[in-house]
């Protein structure tokens, strides 16, 4: 019992080494700290722009289903605008073709109204585009840059373990799997930001290409119905008949 005890003593008096992830940032120091302090920056500011633009991208899309069902129905322009939401985009491109149409009567000289109205529609839509662009280009710099922050973070913790080697003499574990287990873990973080930031920024400019799409064509149709008075429309699906009620016998 006896020499029992003394070994159970012997082993709690022996010093324990605990490597995660807090101690690997205790040993980091400043360097790590700011390391994990960019990145979790950079990532947070990732997530909040990828459902900001979502949520942006996804209101826009379902005003269109607006403006293909009853802004065309309508017996005007100016009657359909109304049938809009005021602070959509697709409003604002028909109030814009409005006003360009109602400048152009007050201008001296000999400027044909088509090519006024083409401008004024696309640079409203160059408008709508820039705005849903914005905070891509943090994407974009966070995709690009968190692996490389990450790998300073990496060569730091490389850096301190050949101290320890070349201070203790020998390469033994004790001394390294500290330093090396925190590089490790900044190359890991540098990753796990990156990755999520690339996807968000491919996925965000696709959807914008959708909507551009949508803006370019409404733009189109918006300045033919404009020159020809109200004489051309875009094709719209009839809707559905209501069935008929069956015969009664």
């Amino acid at each position: 019992m006896f020499i029992y005890n003394l070994a159970a003593g012997a082993a709690n008096a022996a010093p324990q080494n605990k490597f995660g992830f807090a101690e690997a940032l205790q040993q980091g120091g400043f360097i790590a700290y700011a390391t994990v302090i960019i990145l979790g920056i950079m990532s947070f500011g990732s997530f909040f722009i990828l459902f900001t633009k979502f949520f942006e991208q996804n209101k826009i899309l379902g005003q269109y289903k607006a403006v293909r069902g009853q802004f065309w129905r309508a017996g005007t322009i100016r009657e359909g605008a109304a049938k809009l939401d005021k602070n959509s985009a697709w409003r604002q491109l028909v109030d814009d073709g409005v006003a360009a149409e109602d400048q152009h009567s007050k201008m001296t000289d000999a400027m044909e109204a088509h090519d006024w109205l083409h401008g004024s529609l696309a640079r409203s839509e160059a408008s709508i585009n820039s705005r849903l662009a914005g905070g891509l280009p943090f994407l974009a710099t966070v995709g690009a840059t968190s692996p490389f922050i990450g790998l300073f973070g990496t060569v730091v913790g490389i850096y301190r373990a050949l101290i320890n080697i070349g201070l203790a003499g020998s390469a033994s574990i004790d001394k390294v799997a500290g330093p090396v287990g925190e590089a490790l873990i900044m190359t890991a973080l540098g990753l796990l930001v990156a990755v999520p930031a690339v996807l968000a920024y491919n996925w965000l400019q696709a959807r914008n290409k959708k909507i551009a799409e949508l803006l370019s064509g409404f733009s189109t149709d918006l300045l033919a119905n404009i020159n020809s008075k109200g004489a051309v429309k875009p094709a719209i699906a009839a809707a559905p008949a209501t069935p008929a009620a069956p015969v009664k016998k």
